[in-house]
Protein backbone atom coordinates (compact mmCIF):
# COMPACT_ATOMS: atom_id res chain seq x y z
CA UNK A 1 0.00 0.00 0.00
CA UNK A 2 0.93 3.24 -0.93
CA UNK A 3 1.78 5.80 2.03
CA UNK A 4 -0.20 9.44 1.94
CA UNK A 5 2.82 11.12 0.28
CA UNK A 6 3.53 8.85 -2.30
CA UNK A 7 0.10 8.79 -3.49
CA UNK A 8 -0.19 12.13 -3.66
CA UNK A 9 3.24 12.22 -5.30
CA UNK A 10 1.89 10.36 -7.81
CA UNK A 11 -1.41 12.59 -8.42
CA UNK A 12 0.41 15.69 -9.52
CA UNK A 13 0.11 16.36 -12.77
CA UNK A 14 3.90 17.39 -13.39
CA UNK A 15 4.77 13.88 -12.11
CA UNK A 16 2.85 12.70 -15.08
CA UNK A 17 4.89 15.29 -17.29
CA UNK A 18 8.40 13.85 -15.92
CA UNK A 19 7.47 10.38 -16.34
CA UNK A 20 6.14 11.02 -20.14
CA UNK A 21 9.92 13.29 -20.61
CA UNK A 22 11.51 10.30 -19.25
CA UNK A 23 9.70 7.62 -21.56
CA UNK A 24 10.16 9.76 -24.35
CA UNK A 25 14.18 9.59 -23.75
CA UNK A 26 14.12 6.08 -22.79
CA UNK A 27 12.27 5.80 -26.43
CA UNK A 28 15.12 7.28 -27.82
CA UNK A 29 17.58 4.78 -26.88
CA UNK A 30 15.84 1.36 -27.98
CA UNK A 31 14.39 2.99 -31.18
CA UNK A 32 17.95 4.81 -31.99
CA UNK A 33 18.91 4.30 -35.35
CA UNK A 34 22.32 3.22 -36.54
CA UNK A 35 23.39 5.69 -39.05
CA UNK A 36 26.02 4.28 -41.27
CA UNK A 37 28.11 6.16 -44.27
CA UNK A 38 28.50 4.56 -47.41
CA UNK A 39 31.39 2.51 -46.30
CA UNK A 40 29.53 0.75 -43.94
CA UNK A 41 31.37 2.92 -40.81
CA UNK A 42 28.98 3.91 -38.19
CA UNK A 43 28.33 7.85 -38.18
CA UNK A 44 26.07 7.54 -35.16
CA UNK A 45 25.09 4.89 -32.78
CA UNK A 46 23.30 5.11 -29.50
CA UNK A 47 26.45 3.25 -27.48
CA UNK A 48 28.99 6.24 -28.54
CA UNK A 49 29.92 7.88 -25.45
CA UNK A 50 28.29 11.11 -25.93
CA UNK A 51 25.16 9.97 -26.85
CA UNK A 52 24.80 7.74 -24.75
CA UNK A 53 26.00 9.71 -21.66
CA UNK A 54 23.57 12.94 -22.80
CA UNK A 55 20.37 9.75 -22.82
CA UNK A 56 21.84 8.35 -19.51
CA UNK A 57 22.11 12.42 -18.05
CA UNK A 58 18.05 13.11 -19.19
CA UNK A 59 17.01 9.72 -17.87
CA UNK A 60 18.50 10.25 -14.09
CA UNK A 61 17.52 13.62 -13.51
CA UNK A 62 13.92 12.96 -14.85
CA UNK A 63 14.06 10.26 -12.67
CA UNK A 64 15.61 12.27 -9.29
CA UNK A 65 13.53 15.16 -10.22
CA UNK A 66 10.42 12.48 -9.42
CA UNK A 67 12.03 11.21 -6.53
CA UNK A 68 12.42 14.48 -4.97
CA UNK A 69 8.56 15.59 -4.67
CA UNK A 70 8.98 17.14 -1.43
CA UNK A 71 11.42 19.72 -2.50
CA UNK A 72 9.58 21.52 -5.53
CA UNK A 73 12.52 24.28 -6.14
CA UNK A 74 15.07 21.67 -6.81
CA UNK A 75 12.55 20.19 -9.02
CA UNK A 76 12.35 23.14 -10.68
CA UNK A 77 16.21 23.54 -11.30
CA UNK A 78 16.69 19.22 -12.47
CA UNK A 79 14.09 19.93 -14.74
CA UNK A 80 15.95 22.87 -15.93
CA UNK A 81 18.74 21.02 -16.36
CA UNK A 82 17.21 18.16 -17.93
CA UNK A 83 15.93 20.62 -20.97
CA UNK A 84 19.69 21.87 -21.15
CA UNK A 85 20.91 18.36 -21.49
CA UNK A 86 18.01 17.63 -24.11
CA UNK A 87 18.85 20.71 -26.12
CA UNK A 88 23.03 19.43 -26.36
CA UNK A 89 21.43 16.14 -27.24
CA UNK A 90 18.99 17.68 -30.01
CA UNK A 91 22.29 20.01 -31.00
CA UNK A 92 24.24 16.90 -31.38
CA UNK A 93 22.19 15.02 -33.57
CA UNK A 94 21.30 18.40 -35.62
CA UNK A 95 25.02 18.66 -36.32
CA UNK A 96 25.22 14.88 -36.95
CA UNK A 97 22.82 14.84 -39.17
CA UNK A 98 23.70 17.86 -41.36
CA UNK A 99 27.40 16.54 -41.36
CA UNK A 100 25.92 13.58 -43.51
CA UNK A 101 26.04 13.03 -47.26
CA UNK A 102 22.60 11.77 -49.24
CA UNK A 103 19.32 12.02 -48.97
CA UNK A 104 18.21 8.10 -48.33
CA UNK A 105 18.78 8.28 -44.61
CA UNK A 106 16.36 11.19 -44.81
CA UNK A 107 13.94 8.94 -42.17
CA UNK A 108 16.39 7.55 -40.01
CA UNK A 109 17.72 10.92 -39.73
CA UNK A 110 14.36 12.96 -38.48
CA UNK A 111 13.53 9.82 -35.78
CA UNK A 112 16.30 11.08 -32.99
CA UNK A 113 15.63 14.66 -33.38
CA UNK A 114 11.54 14.37 -32.82
CA UNK A 115 11.83 12.76 -29.31
CA UNK A 116 13.55 15.23 -27.37
CA UNK A 117 11.27 17.50 -28.71
CA UNK A 118 8.82 15.74 -27.07
CA UNK A 119 10.84 15.35 -23.83
CA UNK A 120 11.73 19.05 -23.73
CA UNK A 121 7.77 19.78 -23.75
CA UNK A 122 6.71 17.52 -21.12
CA UNK A 123 9.70 19.17 -19.21
CA UNK A 124 8.23 23.10 -19.78
CA UNK A 125 4.50 21.96 -18.98
CA UNK A 126 6.33 20.18 -15.55
CA UNK A 127 8.21 23.20 -14.51
CA UNK A 128 5.18 25.42 -15.47
CA UNK A 129 3.16 22.95 -13.16
CA UNK A 130 5.60 23.24 -10.45
CA UNK A 131 5.49 26.73 -10.47
CA UNK A 132 2.22 26.78 -10.16
CA UNK A 133 2.38 24.71 -7.19
CA UNK A 134 4.77 27.14 -5.95
CA UNK A 135 2.40 29.76 -6.03
CA UNK A 136 -0.31 28.33 -4.37
CA UNK A 137 1.95 27.37 -1.66
CA UNK A 138 3.25 31.26 -1.25
CA UNK A 139 -0.15 32.51 -1.49
CA UNK A 140 -1.68 30.25 1.25
CA UNK A 141 1.28 30.94 3.81
CA UNK A 142 0.44 34.73 3.25
CA UNK A 143 -3.07 34.21 4.57
CA UNK A 144 -1.76 32.74 7.57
Amino acid sequence: MLSITRKNMLQRIQTVYMILAALAIGALYVWFPFIPDPAGVAIMDRSEPLIFGLIFVSIALAIISILSFKKRQLQFVLNRLNIISNFVLLGVFVYRSLTLSGETLVSEKGIGVLLPIISIVFLVLANKAIKRDEDLVKSVDRLR
